[in-house]
């Protein structure tokens, strides 16, 4: 149940991420450089300067997918006077005691302008090397992870419940190519091969599910196969080819329900590791493209401050995939024995 809950949470935070995080922006990626690298519970006091372009108005659902541009420029600031009613002096902050100062013309009364363009910002888990808000991207990340997950079980699922379905329903010469075929994909390392796949594919987003997909598909290939080896010779099965019913209705619906509970258990396991094979692939620079943030992305972007002064801005992603990893795995259990009937007294 912690598991499932976890999962869930993740699931609502995926689909509202844009409306969660404090930088709704697209892929997160405010840049502010001057505050790259701060600590987690970073506050800065920021001037908000409406930009000369105008931006394009988003709907709810615009927004809930991409976000939206900001239509102000954020600039920080030390402090803050003014100079009549038609100006404003900021000093603008740009490393540690150091600053300058920058006049900005306004027709706001001064009490309107604080009110409306000076905001404190609080950043709870720091900013990375870019001054780029680290929780906001790793709220916006967890679709990444999530979307590898899913579209890497509906391959390696759809995949391995056909060829596993007539290896151990036709067996013989059907049987013997088909378990040839996945001993080689087998004897293949992971990783070697969705390189292999995303090299010829080339890097970006879909191109890295599509590839873990076509990997993980051995496991339930097997998994079928041997559960369809245990189930044909049943009376149930019997009956349906007394009934002149074809073999592939037989296959469908009646052999597939009776062994979708194993396969649930492996596609969970499968979820897990999708996402730590993606993880990793972006930690090389093979998958996820900046600026789109990935967790593993942004900690092959932030690892050197684990030395240094900052080890939250690599550890932050690092606990994010242990979490929802540890969640799938928990899950994955919690199914094998809901669905173990035997096993039950």
């Amino acid at each position: 149940m912690f598991g499932l809950v976890v999962i869930v949470l993740s699931v609502l935070v995926a689909v509202f991420a844009y409306y969660i995080a404090p930088d709704s922006t697209p892929y997160a990626n405010r840049i502010i450089l001057e505050i790259g690298g701060e600590k987690p519970g970073y506050t800065r006091l920021f001037a908000a300067i409406p930009k000369e372009r105008k931006m394009e108005a988003k709907n709810f659902f615009q927004r809930l997918i991409s976000g939206k541009e900001d239509r102000v420029e954020y600039i920080p600031v030390n402090g803050y006077s003014f100079k009549g009613r038609d100006s404003v002096i900021l000093r603008r902050y740009i490393d540690e005691g150091v600053e300058d100062t920058i006049a900005y013309a306004t027709h706001d009364v001064p009490f309107n302008f604080v009110k409306t363009n000076i905001r404190e910002k609080k950043f709870l888990l720091g900013t990375d090397k870019y001054g780029r808000d680290i929780l906001s991207r790793l709220i916006i990340g967890t679709r990444v992870s999530l979307s590898v997950g899913l579209i890497t079980v509906i391959i390696s699922l759809s995949i391995g419940l056909i060829l596993g379905s007539l290896a151990g329903y036709y067996r013989g010469r059907t049987d013997d190519v088909i378990m040839w075929f996945i001993n080689v994909i087998w004897s293949i390392p992971t990783l070697l091969l969705v390189f292999a796949i995303t090299l010829a594919l080339g890097k970006g987003f879909w191109q890295v599910f599509i590839a873990v997909g076509l990997t993980m598909w051995v496991n339930v290939a097997r998994l079928v196969r041997g559960q369809v080896l245990g189930v044909r010779e049943l009376e149930y099965v019997e009956a349906t080819r007394a009934l002149g019913f074809s073999n592939i209705r037989t296959i469908v619906r009646h052999i597939w329900p009776n062994i979708m509970g194993p396969v649930m258990v492996i596609a969970a396991s499968n979820f897990a590791s999708a996402i730590v094979i993606e993880a990793g692939l972006s930690f090389l620079g093979v998958g996820v493209q900046p600026p789109q943030p990935s967790w593993g992305l942004m900690i092959k972007e932030n690892y050197n401050f684990i030395i240094t002064q900052n080890p939250m801005l690599a550890l932050a992603p690092g606990f994010a995939i242990m979490l929802l990893v540890l969640a799938f795995n928990l899950l994955g259990n919690g199914l094998r024995d809901a669905l173990n009937i035997k096993g039950r007294v």
